[in-house]
């Protein structure tokens, strides 16, 4: 009933909280710093694959997450193809422990990326690059015309629906570190460092105190370039210890690649605290400018380059948009990005069948470990051979996971309790879930559906293979 209260329907279940007894649930999915997140089945509906994620309690022992509340209020307020759904929050009040519930999603750009890499020794082919990252740009373009900006994208956040109605529709995830950035109150950076070190745009490593959208953009660009190599383009190590150290080594890296910052490209680079506090490793130090065309393998005059570059400029007020780069010829040239970026619509392409999420069926949703031996669990493309869980290389938040569709803008907020048999979702306040979107958010999705002069920002139905 999304409460905490117990059930005494058996012995099994007896300590049991009433909402959980709606799912089944299978097995640990991921772990991060803010909880766990569990794969389940819906019992009146077994075809529908739930993903629960569990937030720890607040450091200070004293309720619920603040990270997991503010997440909630942001997820209540979007609406978006390309961006995860909330679909029902549950709350025990016995120990305060919240859980989120989305849609499972069969796959992330980290796992799709390794298995290029790791498993099958090949690229990842160009429709599925451009169909991903025009999907990626699609949902950050909402959210910055709505003013939210991300500040954690990385491979591991960036899902891929998997069979389904929705197969190969891209979702941006984990929202506990995104922040409405419209007119702030008080410096960004005062809400600690985000955004993964590898990921981490060169003004944030310099001690910027204020920030826009353009960190977000500089992360996509990361992503863009790892998409095309299969490596992360740069791969620092992260000193730790102190709330915003000094990162020479991961500046170091972008130097190399990207060549020295200079004060005629980035006029406010000397207002920046560690440019200016940190004289010897940074100002003093020379460096060979590899060429980021050597790195990504892409002639200098290649669309693809020119976004990426674009992306990757040092100076924030330069750096590309998404608005901008969804009007780039990169996406104006064959092969044109589609909707499932999975499947290529021509004829006789290859379909690369992506292996499930490894699921630990050994440990339950309170996080504690039982006897069952770890299983892979099958969405209908299962690849044969067992999957176990693995360690991640870089620092890894828990996987969200995407949601089914959007309702057309315009359409009532509907009662989730009636969905599925999924029960009374209510917000930590004990006020129902409302379902919808903001009216600026309404309005943006309205005008876009009306005016096709608009470009490439709106997002056409859904259809299989269909292109934009």
């Amino acid at each position: 009933m999304g409460d905490g209260r117990l059930s005494n329907s058996g012995s099994n279940s007896s300590s049991k909280p009433e909402w959980l007894e709606q799912y089944d649930v299978i097995g640990k999915i991921g772990e991060g710093t803010y909880g766990l997140v569990f794969l389940a089945k819906i019992k009146s509906n077994r075809s529908k694959s739930i993903a629960i994620k569990k937030f720890k309690q607040s450091k200070d022992g004293d309720g619920v997450s603040p990270t997991a509340i503010r997440e909630i209020m942001l997820l209540r307020e979007i609406s978006h193809e390309n961006v995860v759904k909330l679909a029902n929050v549950h709350i025990n009040h016995a120990d305060m422990s919240l859980y989120l519930a989305f849609d499972y999603a069969e796959h992330d750009l980290y796992e799709i990326i390794r298995h290029h890499r790791d498993k099958v020794n090949q690229s990842i082919n160009q429709y599925t690059i451009k169909s991903i990252l025009w999907q990626l740009l699609n949902g950050l373009n909402y959210l910055h015309s709505n003013w939210i900006v991300h500040r954690d994208l990385k491979p591991s956040n960036i899902l891929v629906m998997g069979d389904g109605e929705e197969h190969g529709v891209v979702k941006i995830a984990d929202f506990g570190l995104a922040r409405i950035y419209q007119a702030p109150l008080k410096p960004l950076s005062e809400n600690g460092v985000v955004v993964t070190i590898w990921y981490r745009a060169p003004e944030l490593l310099l001690g910027a105190k204020h920030y826009t959208s353009a960190v977000d953009m500089w992360a996509v660009g990361c992503i863009f370039a790892e998409l095309l190599t299969l490596k992360p383009l740069f791969q620092g190590q992260e000193v730790k210890g102190t709330p915003n150290p000094f990162q020479f080594d991961q500046l170091d890296r972008i130097f190399k690649v990207l060549g020295h910052p200079t004060q005629e490209k980035w006029p406010t680079l000397v207002n920046l605290p560690h440019w200016q506090a940190d004289l010897q490793h940074i100002q003093e130090r020379t460096y060979n400018n590899a060429g980021l065309y050597n790195v990504v393998h892409l002639p200098p005059k290649n669309p693809a380059y020119d976004l990426l570059s674009k992306m990757l400029e040092y100076d924030p007020r330069k750096r590309i948009t998404a608005t901008q780069a969804l009007e780039h010829e990169y996406f104006r040239m064959e092969p044109f990005p589609g909707c499932n970026a999975l499947v290529p619509p021509q004829p006789g392409e290859k379909v690369v069948n992506y292996p499930t999420r490894p699921v630990d069926t050994s440990t339950d949703i309170e996080g504690t470990i039982s006897l069952q031996p770890s299983q892979p669990v099958s969405s209908g493309n299962t690849m044969s051979g067992a999957h176990v869980m693995q360690n991640r290389s870089i620092p890894r938040p828990m996987p969200m996971v995407g949601m089914q569709r959007m309702q057309p803008p315009g359409i009532p907020a509907y009662n989730l309790a009636s969905q599925a048999g999924m029960g009374g979702g209510v917000n930590p306040g004990g006020m129902p879930m409302q379902r919808g979107v903001s009216a600026q958010a309404h309005q943006q999705q309205q005008m876009r559906r009306k005016d096709p002069g608009m470009g490439m920002t709106g997002y056409p139905p859904q259809q299989k293979n269909k292109r934009f």
